[in-house]
């Protein structure tokens, strides 16, 4: 079965080479380049970013953005009150801590109060086995609190206590471009572009990451009550599109994105604009999930078969195991079996993150998600 190139999506032989890993894969993709030369579409950066994305790369992921607190419905107090759980969380460090889990090395770049909370969050990260020597701490701001609303079925919604938080105010004089440029995929989001002057910092970081030649992973992550302006979310999600190599993407954004509710009409779309966009992975909630790689697309449902709490944190811990499939396996690299595979297996570890309270402390084992595979087939 055909592989496809990592950087112009033309198909080709890698043989047994990429179960070796990633030194594999580099002789696989120089071998790759003569094949694929002629079929080169202009603009393509094989060239230039290829050599490096394989190079001095220690960390499988780093991400840049928030660090927090999600406050959790826990029940009711003795007096009839809401109970709220403090639980660590944020966004970019949920895709962190499933990398972690699966045994990949990651490093969170970002800022927190100089508080308990936010001693308490990088304790909590350094317990997943997220390198934390870009953390910044601030004695002028206090660190970021989510409080997460649960419906019947349990899934969330949000509110802040961040005007302004301590993750909004991450220069980027305080961004680690020594960490950064040995990671083999950047993820981000539109969570730390809401507000200046981390608005700044994550553009800066996407573009410092390009240049190094990292992999560039992007969740839009729409947060509509972060934003006075929508038309700014709009505007920094194009953004975040126009840098990527792989997009998560919801199907609310999409419909944001493009205007278009047919998943497959929108991914096209978006194809069609943004050609760097080489992986698409449309979360559809409990619909499973719609991808494109390549001439490759299709559908994998989600895992039915659990209890569902609280949806907060599914779909980073979807996108963490791909990041981390991708990472191991030395780039986008696929035949079409593995690329299924993959999804049915973030598939299953979001599944799991749902029958639990919180995300960062509590992403599933590789071996609870093997067992809950298992028992599906």
């Amino acid at each position: 079965m055909n592989n496809f190139c990592s950087f112009c999506n033309s198909p080709f032989l890698t043989g047994t080479l990429l179960s070796y890993g990633r030194i594999a894969a580099i002789i696989s993709l120089t071998i790759s380049t003569f094949a694929c030369a002629a079929q080169m579409p202009a603009g393509c950066d094989r060239d230039e970013r290829g050599p490096k994305i394989m190079e001095n790369k220690y960390y499988d992921v780093v991400s840049l953005g928030e660090l927090l607190i999600d406050f959790t419905p826990y029940g009711k107090s003795g007096q009839g009150h809401d109970v709220l759980e403090a639980n660590p969380g944020g966004g970019c460090c949920n895709v962190l801590s499933m990398v972690s889990k699966l045994g990949g090395k990651t490093a969170f770049l970002g800022k927190v109060g100089d508080d308990h909370f936010g001693h308490y969050l990088e304790e909590t990260a350094r317990e997943q086995k997220i390198d934390t020597q870009g953390v910044v701490f601030d004695k002028r701001w206090f660190t970021t609190l989510a409080f997460v609303h649960l419906d019947e079925t349990g899934d969330r919604s949000f509110s802040f206590a961040r005007k302004p938080g301590a993750d909004m105010m991450y220069e980027k004089e305080e961004v680690r471009t020594d960490i950064l440029e040995k990671s083999f995929i950047f993820h981000y989001s539109t969570v730390a572009m809401s507000r200046e002057p981390e608005r700044s910092t994550v553009r800066y970081a996407v573009e410092f990451a390009k240049q190094a030649g990292c992999l560039l992973s992007f969740d839009p992550n729409i947060r509509p009550f972060l934003w006075d302006d929508m038309n700014e979310a709009v505007e920094m999600m194009k953004f975040g599109l126009s840098m990527c190599d792989i997009l998560k993407i919801s199907e609310e954004e999409l419909v944001l994105a493009t205007g278009l509710e047919d998943i497959e009409k929108a991914i096209d779309v978006l194809h069609q604009q943004y050609p760097n966009i080489r992986l698409f992975l449309a979360t559809l909630g409990k619909k499973g999930c719609y991808y494109k790689f390549g001439d490759i697309t299709g559908m994998q449902g989600t895992f039915t078969n659990v209890r569902t709490i609280d949806t907060t944190g599914a779909g980073d811990t979807f996108i963490g195991c791909c990041l981390y499939r991708i990472a191991k396996q030395g780039g986008l690299v696929f035949t079409e079996k593995e690329l299924a595979d993959m999804i049915r297996h973030a598939n299953a570890a979001a599944s799991l993150i749902t029958t639990r309270r919180g995300a960062m402390g509590v992403v599933p084992s590789s071996e609870e998600i093997e067992s809950l595979l298992q028992e599906a087939d």
